[in-house]
């Protein structure tokens, strides 16, 4: 009983990252993706992509490692190497839907009277709304796999059995911590993807 209430603390310490860090990763990356899709932030784009390339590239651990003497153990130093690596979907995916939206339909809309403001939110939001969820998909079921090296810091997490069973050569602690969040991202996809779709219903129906 003790181990499955200890099991339910490193689930919840799981979710609370992956819940933060993806958050803050799909506000920042979305918003990046439209100001750079805008004619006056167009000029950053191919820095934009660079950046959050380069921050995927980046190893979490070796970011944990830069950020621990400043920030301490714990949250803080793992959500910002979980927020720098799953933040490239979700811009790539954001700015890839919006230019993908057709320029006559923008043009269209702008014709008739419409804003660049609104023509941004009826328009190329709803018709590459798709493509981001994918990316957000993609970006949160990392940010699982990847919210385990927050353990390593004492930041808790299903990564905290997996250390454990290292420490003790106990393979049943490791895969006990493998297995729950391997489970956690398929069913996180799954509910994502059905999301993805209502949404998507939604948008086409209005």
């Amino acid at each position: 009983e003790r181990s499955r209430g200890l099991g339910d603390v490193y689930k919840r310490q799981h979710l609370i990252l992956v819940i933060v860090s993806s958050l803050a990763a799909f506000t920042a990356g979305f918003l990046l993706g439209i100001f750079v899709t805008r004619p006056s932030g167009r000029q950053f784009l191919e820095i934009v992509n660079d950046i959050s390339a380069l921050g995927q590239t980046f190893p979490p651990v070796a970011v944990l490692a830069l950020a621990v003497p400043s920030l301490g153990f714990g949250f803080k130093p793992t959500v910002i190497a979980l927020f720098l690596y799953s933040i490239l979907p979700i811009i790539r995916n954001t700015i890839s839907g919006l230019e993908a939206t057709p320029k006559e339909t923008i043009e269209a809309a702008l014709g008739m009277g419409f804003t660049r403001f609104q023509t941004l939110l009826n328009i190329e939001i709803p018709l590459a709304l798709p493509v981001i969820l994918s990316g957000l998909r993609i970006s949160v079921v990392i940010n699982i796999g990847t919210a385990t090296i927050g353990a390593v810091v004492g930041a808790g997490g299903l990564g905290t059995p997996i250390i454990s069973g290292l420490v003790r050569n106990n393979p049943s602690f490791i895969l006990e911590g493998a297995t729950a969040a391997a489970l956690l991202a398929i069913i996180t996809d799954q509910i994502l993807s059905l999301t993805e779709k209502s949404l998507f219903r939604v948008y086409t129906k209005e």
